[in-house]
């Protein structure tokens, strides 16, 4: 193999939009939309009359009123669902590459469906471009792999969590991830802010993975976290990002992820906490999720 270009061609021409306007949702009462200043969105339109939606991208803050209101809109019968698009290999000798790319299916929101699409694609490709060119350079000397994969983590008549990998293998591994959720009624994409009716929710949930990490290493003496006497200049974690990769899992339940060696030894490979749903229920706007 030494191109993507069998990949659907309609998505290589979509543009991924870097910044979007303020639009209000039609849906929406016009009392909630002074509260979306803040807010940057796409507008959409839907074949039936059932209900228009607003598409968060990227790690937007959305308004709380308007992630609210969302509660209240008729939902949509949706069969979202994810595939393996295509699987691509490359091996040879020292240099193997494994890029397997996810799909989402069956969306009434084609223009979420295909930005994700889209999204997935062009992250394949650059992965396969950076590859190639790494290969050349190393001359046949050494060894390089990338394995990119996609695992779901929730399904169920309300949410879909996908978990996106790469590991990169040149003399030790990395581990990165990624992950998109939907909420598959409203068919909305949510990020971590929009959860919430303001940042305080940072804090509550970093105060939390700390306790956790004390907790867990008083357990068990093989785990390790970059914290109290075992946090070295530069490496000590003290608080989440505000976009904080995360997913809500089949219990509903908040679960904040860090890739290989962000708060931990590479040993510990990347790791994931679940929050208690009573930490952060006076910070969420609405229970629609979280549990």
């Amino acid at each position: 193999m030494r191109n993507l270009d069998p990949l659907k061609k309609r998505y290589d021409n979509i543009p991924i939009p870097q910044e979007l306007d303020d639009v209000v949702n039609q849906a929406l009462k016009a009392s909630r939309r002074k509260d979306v200043r803040g807010m940057k969105t796409i507008k959409w339109a839907v074949g039936s009359a059932a209900a228009a939606v607003v598409i968060f991208v990227g790690s937007v803050n959305a308004s709380p009123a308007v992630v609210h209101a969302l509660s209240e809109v008729p939902v949509l019968n949706s069969l979202v669902k994810v595939v393996t698009f295509r699987d691509y290999k490359v091996d040879e000798g020292h240099y193997n590459a494994d890029f397997q790319v996810p799909a989402i299916q069956d969306m009434n929101n084609k223009a979420l469906e295909e930005l994700l699409n889209s999204k997935y694609v062009n992250e394949n490709k650059e992965l396969y471009q950076s590859f190639m060119k790494q290969m050349k350079q190393q001359k046949g000397e050494g060894h390089l792999g990338v394995v990119s994969g996609y695992e779901v983590k929730t399904d169920n008549d309300r949410i879909l969590s996908i978990a996106r990998y790469v590991e990169k293998t040149v003399g030790s591994t990395e581990e990165t991830l990624q992950f998109d959720t939907i909420d598959k009624k409203n068919e909305v994409l949510l990020t971590l802010p929009s959860l919430f009716k303001d940042d305080s929710y940072i804090a509550l949930i970093s105060n939390n993975i700390r306790e956790q990490m004390e907790a867990q290493m008083k357990k068990d003496g093989d785990k390790v976290y970059w914290i109290g006497e075992n946090a070295e200049d530069g490496d000590a974690f003290t608080t989440i990002k505000p976009d904080q990769h995360f997913y809500i899992n089949n219990n509903g339940k908040l679960v904040i992820s860090f890739d290989k060696y962000e708060v931990a030894p590479g040993s510990m490979g990347s790791v994931e906490f679940t929050i208690p749903s009573d930490v952060i229920t006076n910070a969420l706007v609405s229970h629609a999720y979280i549990k």
